[in-house]
């Protein structure tokens, strides 16, 4: 396909979407290369009025409690010291529906599925090009989810087990080995395995680790 038919077909793509363009989108994200990029892209094909950015949380509702007409939120899964998908529940607390699809570096099948646990009305990953972009705007535009298949290896680790999420639960709450063994009734050697798949699973090494990226990922 040449460019100029790529063009045309990002044009009838884009015309097909009735809402377009949206009313304003906020990019919540703090990699300044990514927020240029992503703004221009959305400027440059007119699919939001107005686009803003922030690079935290607390900023985010903070703009959208001042500007409850904002159309999207595009959440970064990852920000600075905190974690991404935390923005659901003050969402959640303070009653402002908002369409949220969150972006990330990340491609993994528990970070998709974590976004989409959390609420999230699409996933798109950082590695996307301006056509994936245009295609999740006028879905998500029209009320539809926007969860493109990514391509997991067929040998992934298996997701966490019932058990083994209650094992990270009380991980979390700081208990050791010895009284996470008392609580679920197992004992030390099936504990200590539970948290070997765990750490497996997370790509981690220690428990602080382990924590933070269950947070972050929305386990906890």
């Amino acid at each position: 396909m040449d460019t100029r038919t790529a063009d045309n077909a990002d044009c009838a793509l884009l015309s097909s979407g009735d809402c377009l363009p949206l009313a304003r989108v906020l990019i919540v994200d703090d990699h300044p290369f990514f927020l240029f990029g992503i703004t221009a892209i959305l400027e440059q094909e007119q699919l939001a009025r107005e686009v803003a950015t922030v690079a935290s949380v607390a900023d985010a509702v903070d703009d959208l409690r001042s500007r409850p007409e904002t159309s999207l939120v595009l959440l970064d899964l990852t920000l600075q010291g905190e974690a991404g998908l935390s923005l659901f529940s003050e969402l959640e607390q303070i009653g402002l529906p908002v369409s949220v699809v969150v972006i990330s570096s990340r491609e993994d099948e528990t970070s998709v599925r974590a976004a989409r646990s959390a609420g999230a009305v699409g996933f798109l990953p950082k590695s996307a090009g301006r056509r994936s972009l245009l295609r999740m705007v006028q879905r998500v535009s029209n009320g539809q989810l926007f969860y493109p298949s990514l391509p997991f290896p067929s040998l992934s680790p298996e997701h966490l087990t019932p058990r083994q999420l209650e094992v990270l639960t009380l991980l979390a709450d700081g208990l050791p080995n010895k009284r996470i063994c008392q609580a679920l009734d197992l004992t030390e050697h099936t504990v200590k395995t539970h948290l070997k798949a765990i750490f497996t699973h997370l790509g981690v090494h220690n428990r602080t680790e382990c924590v933070a990226e269950a947070r972050a990922l929305g386990l906890l």
